[in-house]
C-alpha cells in the first residue's frame, strides 16, 4: 500500500498532463480517468489534459465528454505528467506506455493487489474497491461537478459489482452516498451501463452458460468462447464483459473460468472466486494480475491445456483450505 498523496502538489508547475487506463477499459478504468479528466478541465483550465484510452464502449457512452477521449499518439509529443489510473502493471497501459515512458514525471492510482508501485509517484491500495474511489479521495468535493461524480460512481458500481462484492467497505458506501448527493441518477447510470444489455450480448452470454461445464466435484465452472463463435455472433471483446461474474453466482461454485480465444491457441482469461481462492495468485503465476476474488491473465496452447493448468492451482488451494479447516 502507498500513501495518498497531494493531487494540487502534484500538478503545480505543469502545463501539460497525460490520463491514461489499461487495454479493453471497464466500467472503473474508464470512470476513474474520465472523473479526473473532467474534474482538471474544471478546476485547472490552464493545464492541456489528455485522456488516452483504447475505443471506449458503447455502454459508457453516457459519461460526458467521453467522445474527447484520444485513442491515437500524438507525434512527438512529451508531457509534464502522465498518471495511470486502474492498471497493475505497465504492460497493461497498452498504446500509450510509451507517452508513460517519455513524460517529465509519472503517477499512479490503483487497486491491484499485483501492483508494484512502477510510477514515481503511487497511490495504490489493493483493498480498495475501486480506483474511482481513490480518485474521488484525492479530489475536493466541493469543487466537483454532477459530471465528475457521475463518472466516478459508475467505476464505483461496476467494480463493486453495485456493492455486493466483499470489496465493498463502509467508505465505499460513504463515496458513493456523497456522489449521489451531487445529483448522480443512480438508477439511469446502473440500468444503462450495467445491467442493459444487446442482443448480441445476450445470445453470446447464453451460448457461454448452455456450454459451460462443471469440473473439480462442481466447485469450477468453465466455459470457453472461441474465435468462430466470436465471428458467428458478429461479438466484440466488449460484449463479453459481466459473462464471469454471471457464471460466478452458480450455486456451489467457488471458482468462474472464463476463456475467450484472441488468436489461434491464445486465451484471455477471466476469474473470479467467491470466498476460497485467491485467483490473484493463480493469474501472477502465468504472467497476470488482479484481486483476490477478481483477476485476469493470457495464456497460450490448447484449451484443454489452459484449463488444466489453471484448475490443478485452483484445487491445490481448495484443498488446502479444507485442510486448514479440518
Amino acid at each position: 500500500m502507498s500513501r495518498m498523496f497531494n493531487l494540487k502538489e502534484l500538478l503545480e508547475g505543469k502545463q501539460s498532463v497525460a490520463l491514461g487506463g489499461h487495454v479493453r477499459p471497464d466500467g472503473d478504468c474508464v470512470g476513474s480517468t474520465m472523473g479526473l479528466y473532467l474534474y482538471l478541465k474544471e478546476n485547472f483550465p490552464q493545464i492541456e489534459t489528455d485522456l488516452y484510452l483504447e475505443s471506449v464502449p458503447e455502454a459508457y457512452s453516457m459519461i460526458r465528454h467521453t467522445d474527447e477521449v484520444k485513442s491515437e499518439l500524438p507525434e512527438g509529443k512529451i508531457y509534464d505528467l502522465f498518471i495511470c489510473m486502474d492498471c497493475g502493471d505497465l504492460q497493461r497501459l497498452g498504446f500509450s506506455q510509451k507517452l508513460f515512458i517519455e513524460s517529465k514525471q509519472t503517477a499512479c492510482i490503483d487497486h491491484h493487489v499485483s501492483n508494484e508501485a512502477f510510477a514515481d509517484v503511487n497511490y495504490i491500495v489493493p483493498d480498495a474497491s475501486s480506483t474511482s474511489e481513490l480518485v474521488y479521495n484525492l479530489l475536493d468535493y466541493d469543487k466537483m461537478s454532477l459530471e465528475t461524480a457521475e463518472a466516478l460512481y459508475m467505476g464505483i458500481a461496476h467494480d463493486t459489482g453495485i456493492f455486493r462484492y466483499s470489496c465493498t467497505s463502509p467508505e465505499t458506501m460513504e463515496a458513493a452516498a456523497q456522489l449521489m448527493r451531487k445529483g448522480v441518477d443512480t438508477a439511469k447510470i446502473t440500468d444503462r451501463t450495467y445491467y442493459e444489455k444487446t442482443y448480441v450480448q445476450n445470445q453470446i452470454l447464453g451460448r457461454a452458460l448452455l456450454e459451460s461445464i462443471m469440473v473439480l466435484d462442481q466447485r469450477c465452472i468453465v466455459s470457453v468462447v472461441r474465435l468462430k463463435e466470436m465471428e458467428f455472433f458478429q461479438a466484440k471483446p466488449s460484449d463479453l464483459e459481466g459473462i464471469v461474474s454471471q457464471m460466478r453466482q452458480t450455486k456451489g461454485v467457488e471458482v468462474a473460468m472464463f476463456l475467450h480465444e484472441t488468436a489461434p491457441q491464445t486465451f484471455k482469461v477471466s476469474l473470479r472466486s467467491k470466498e476460497r481462492v485467491d485467483v490473484s495468485r493463480i493469474a501472477k503465476y502465468f504472467g497476470g494480475g488482479g484481486h483476490v476474488r477478481a483477476a485476469g491473465v493470457t495464456m497460450k496452447g490448447s484449451v484443454h491445456d489452459v484449463i488444466n493448468n489453471l484448475t490443478a492451482l485452483i484445487e491445490k488451494q481448495l484443498d488446502e483450505k479444507i485442510e486448514q479447516e479440518d
